[in-house]
């Protein structure tokens, strides 16, 4: 049951949100135009607010729903992890469109929604101070992720390991944004 959770939850993430949000609206394709990036940040720079929110909403209930659905399958924490690292993995490298997909920042967040209020209310407010502080949603992103372990740690230390191993991924996928921070060339939203 495991490993037919793992490719389900690859092939959901797969769906890339952006590249469909983009054509309904009649925008540049993400993966060529702004960022080159088929996420959420960069669909509102391309089409404002409103393809963004749908975007963002998309790619959260992707995690959400996979990692909850499987939860309630009794999947333990350590498996629970290897979904959501599935599920943002085809966020991140979608086999319909070419392995090219996004940053899975909000697909990660809704994968840690289900583990409650009080983690992904932290979580956001720190995503949220970041951003106003900094304007920059990279670093935004980049903050959150690292928290996400030490706030896993002290609402549900059960699933330290397994949100541990998802933060490493989403930072590991920031790489060029890391860079570019540290050169003072990211570009603010």
């Amino acid at each position: 049951m495991i490993i037919i959770l793992i490719l389900t939850a690859y092939l959901v993430g797969s769906c890339a949100s952006a590249i469909i949000v983009a054509r309904l609206f009649g925008l540049a394709d993400p993966r060529s135009s702004g960022s080159n990036n088929p996420g959420a940040t960069n669909i509102f720079r391309l089409g404002g607010k409103i393809p963004a929110i749908i975007v963002f909403v998309f790619d959260l209930l992707k995690g959400t729903c996979m990692v909850y659905g499987a939860y309630r399958l009794g999947v333990e924490p350590f498996w629970l992890g290897a979904i959501a690292i599935a599920v943002c993995l085809g966020h991140m490298y979608p086999i319909f469109y070419g392995f090219s997909g996004g940053k899975g920042v909000a697909t990660a967040f809704g994968c840690l929604f289900p583990l409650g209020i009080p983690v992904s209310l932290t979580l956001l407010v720190v995503w949220l101070v970041t951003y106003r502080l900094f304007r920059f949603s990279s670093l935004a992103a980049l903050v959150t992720v690292c928290f996400a372990p030490i706030t896993c740690f002290w609402f549900k230390p059960e699933y330290t390991l397994a949100v541990s191993m998802l933060a490493a991924l989403i930072v590991w996928r920031h790489h060029a944004n890391i860079k570019r921070l540290l050169q003072g060339s990211e570009p603010k939203v």
